[in-house]
C-alpha cells in the first residue's frame, strides 16, 4: 500500500505524516470524563499529565473543557474558558502543541488567543461564528461529525448509509469553514466514532475511513469508546475505561492500515508503539 503524506497546517506550524501517524494525547480538564473520573480537572494535574503525554511522544496535546460523553449536560461559557486557558497557556508556553476541544465560538476565541494552535469542533462547525473565529485565527481545525447532541446522541441514531451520510456532512461543513476563509490545508475531518452510532456504525465507518476523507486528513478516535467495551464483553474479558487501552491501540493499528492520518487516545505510549508498528508494516518502504 502506497502513503501519500498529509500536511495540517496549524496556527503557527505544520504537522506532517511524512514519516508517522499523528497521535494526538486527550486531556480532560473536567469533572465528570468517562475515561479518567475527573483526575485532570485540576489545572496543574492536567498540565503535568499533558507533559507526560507529550514526553510520551504525542504530536498534539488536545485539551477539553466540557464534556462530550454520551448524557452529558453543557458547561457554562465562562466556566469552561476559565478551565482550558489556565491550561493552554502554560502548555504553549512550554512549546507543546495544544489543540482544544470545544463547540463555544468563545472558548475557542479565548483558547486560540493562550495559544492553542488548533480547534477541534464535536459539532462540526454548525455554530456560523466558530468558522469565522477560526478563519480570523489562522488554527488548524477538526470538523467531527455527531448526529444530535451529546445528552441525546445515543438514542437510537439511524442513518440511510452511515459511511455515505458522514461522508456527505463532513464535505457540507468543510466547503462551509472554506467558503468562511478556513484555508483547506488546515481543515482534519473526523467521522466521530462513538457520537450517535450504534456499535454497527461505528465497525462501519472503521472500515471505510479510506472513503471519508476526500482528500483531506482523517482523524480517528476510538480511544476507550463503548463499542471497545462491547467487544471486550463479548469475549468474556475486563471493559472498564482503563482496561480498554490494549483494545484501543488494536484499533489505532487497524485506522492507520486503512488510512487514517491521525489518531486521538488516552494512553498515548501504548499507542505510539502500536501506530509505530503499524506505520512500518503498511507504508511502503
Amino acid at each position: 500500500m502506497t502513503f501519500d503524506a498529509a500536511v495540517w497546517n496549524l496556527r503557527t506550524r505544520s504537522l506532517t505524516t511524512a514519516d508517522h501517524t499523528l497521535v494526538m494525547g486527550i486531556v480532560n480538564v473536567t469533572p465528570d470524563s468517562f475515561s479518567d473520573g475527573g483526575r485532570w480537572f485540576d489545572p496543574d494535574a492536567a498540565i503535568e499529565q499533558a507533559l507526560r503525554l507529550h514526553r510520551s511522544g504525542a504530536d498534539i496535546i488536545d485539551i477539553g473543557g466540557e464534556s462530550t460523553r454520551p448524557g452529558a449536560g453543557t458547561v457554562d461559557v465562562d466556566e469552561e474558558i476559565r478551565r482550558v486557558v489556565a491550561v493552554v497557556g502554560p502548555l504553549a508556553r512550554a512549546g507543546v502543541v495544544v489543540s482544544v476541544d470545544t463547540r463555544k465560538p468563545a472558548v475557542a476565541e479565548a483558547a486560540i488567543a493562550s495559544g492553542a494552535e488548533a480547534i477541534n469542533d464535536v459539532g462540526g462547525l454548525a455554530t456560523p461564528a466558530m468558522a469565522d473565529v477560526c478563519a480570523a485565527g489562522g488554527v488548524g481545525v477538526v470538523i467531527m461529525h455527531m448526529q444530535g447532541e451529546p445528552a441525546t446522541m445515543q438514542d437510537a441514531p439511524t442513518y440511510r448509509n452511515v459511511v455515505d451520510d458522514v461522508t456527505a456532512f463532513l464535505d457540507r461543513r468543510a466547503t462551509a469553514a472554506v467558503a468562511a476563509g478556513v484555508d483547506p490545508r488546515r481543515i482534519v475531518v473526523d467521522p466521530g466514532i462513538g457520537f450517535g452510532k450504534t456499535f454497527e456504525h461505528n465497525l462501519a465507518l472503521l472500515d471505510g475511513i479510506g472513503r471519508i476523507g476526500g482528500g483531506r486528513p482523517v482523524l480517528i478516535g476510538t480511544s476507550r469508546k463503548g463499542f471497545l467495551a462491547t467487544i471486550l464483553e463479548r469475549a468474556g474479558l475486563p471493559s472498564g475505561p482503563e482496561e480498554r487501552d490494549v483494545a484501543t491501540a488494536a484499533s489505532v493499528a487497524i485506522s492507520i492500515a486503512r488510512g487514517a492520518a491521525i489518531v486521538r487516545v488516552h494512553d498515548v505510549a501504548g499507542s505510539v508503539s502500536a501506530a509505530r508498528t503499524a506505520d512500518a508494516m503498511v507504508r511502503e518502504r
